[in-house]
């Protein structure tokens, strides 16, 4: 029986917006690209429910990832109703044509709580960026993530961690670059492994004996997540599980949060070795940096 570990605070509800993004990117560790369908899109009528359910069983923010979320049909809509709610935190590649609705970003800027950002640049290299994500999307997700401070939200960045990195040297790098583009030098960056293709649920280098892990607690102790799947609504232990279908938790929510995350698949071990913190800062932790 594989060890299995059980919630212990509600801290982050993720909602998979689907596998379909505008970029292609050969690392991606959803498989995603443009129309692909392994998860599927969802509508506001179908997220609706189960964010007001979420509020009310205690979580304490909203997480947005894909995909891409930006282009999803409803998301502005969904992000409006999720911000009546909970403070809300979307993943993007900054590179969605939604950033540069001014009208959009004014109307989220004024919600009830506040919405963060955290945009995807690998590597403070443009050159290495663009190898992966495709000619001048470097300069992009820069464009797009001035555009989001200057709207005033708070942001952070998404890297790529190298195996053997010296972790200080990056920072100082990715530091260097957002003070040669004008950019708020201390917004807080979360760097994530490399994660694999997307694995169908084949379990690989299982976990054994009692679950320990790094400083970093591994998302399955404070999340769960939505996704649709087949036409229909289930429930995740964590954003790194959803290729696993042996892995569902269901489709009720409040019956997800009382059943242990069985630490069956491969990125399980590399997230109680390595640790991968995939939410970053807890929201209450950060102050958040603007352009004035």
């Amino acid at each position: 029986m594989d060890p299995a570990i059980r919630l212990s605070s509600f801290r982050d509800f993720w909602i998979h917006t689907g596998t379909a993004c505008n970029l292609s990117c050969p690392f991606c560790h959803e498989g995603s690209r443009p129309a692909d369908s392994r998860l599927e899109a969802l509508s506001l009528a179908e997220v609706a429910p189960l964010l007001d359910e979420a509020a009310t069983l205690g979580v304490r923010q909203f997480a947005f990832t894909g995909g891409e979320p930006l282009i999803l049909k409803d998301i502005h809509a969904i992000l409006l109703h999720a911000l009546r709610l909970r403070p809300t935190l979307v993943l993007t590649n900054g590179t969605a044509p939604f950033i540069r609705r001014a009208h959009h970003l004014a109307s989220l800027r004024s919600a009830r709580y506040p919405l963060r950002f955290r945009v995807s640049i690998d590597y403070a290299d443009e050159d290495r960026h663009d190898a992966g994500r495709g000619l001048k999307n470097f300069r992009k997700a820069i464009d797009g993530l001035r555009l989001l401070l200057l709207a005033g939200f708070h942001c952070g960045i998404t890297r790529q961690q190298d195996v053997d990195e010296d972790p200080k040297a990056v920072d100082r790098r990715f530091r260097n670059l957002l003070r040669k583009q004008r950019l708020p030098e201390d917004l807080p960056i979360v760097a994530l492994p490399e994660l694999g293709a997307p694995q169908d649920g084949r379990i690989l280098s299982p976990v054994s004996g009692p679950a320990a892990w790094t400083s970093v607690a591994p998302s399955c102790t404070r999340s769960r997540m939505l996704l649709r799947r087949g036409g229909t609504l289930r429930i995740s232990p964590c954003p790194l599980v959803d290729d696993s279908p042996g892995l569902d938790l269901g489709p009720s929510l409040a019956a997800a949060l009382t059943q242990p995350a069985r630490l069956s698949h491969a990125r399980c071990r590399l997230c109680l070795s390595k640790g991968v913190d995939y939410a970053g800062p807890d929201p209450e932790e950060l102050q958040g940096a603007s352009i004035e």
